[in-house]
């Protein structure tokens, strides 16, 4: 089945946590978004079936990684501060939006192709906010 924003929307609303990334994103965004969530599955993935639902859950990772803040990280700022509202640091560079394949999108992937799904694959992206 195709993916859809509203699917999406749909989705998101009712399995994840944080989502006010995905939620602000303007329809533009979320489309770019899904495409490369998807197109990242694929790749990695080559030989199985890929659920809509594994690329949702990509998907608004993927909306958080690429928020004002985060997209920093991703230029290469290791810390910034703003005077009176706070200072932020990250502690690790992301190098490749594959790393933040989350676990749940594995575990999705697994189910449909009724295999394990190796866990090296997951991580999770680190940052901190001091203030």
């Amino acid at each position: 089945m195709p993916l859809t924003i509203t699917e999406a929307d749909d989705y998101i609303n009712l399995n994840v946590i944080d989502i006010d990334d995905w939620v602000d994103s303007e329809t533009t965004k979320k489309q770019r978004v899904l495409n490369v969530a998807s197109r990242i599955l694929v790749y990695k993935f080559k030989d199985l079936v890929i659920p809509n639902n594994a690329v949702y859950e990509f998907a608004s990772v993927l909306a958080t990684a690429t928020n004002d803040t985060n997209r920093m990280q991703m230029q290469g700022i290791e810390s910034f501060s703003i005077t009176d509202v706070g200072s932020f640091k990250f502690n690790r560079a992301i190098s490749d939006y594959a790393d933040l394949i989350p676990q749940s999108a594995l575990d999705i992937i697994g189910i449909e192709n009724d295999i394990d799904m190796p866990t090296d694959f997951a991580r999770t992206p680190m940052w901190t906010v001091v203030g």
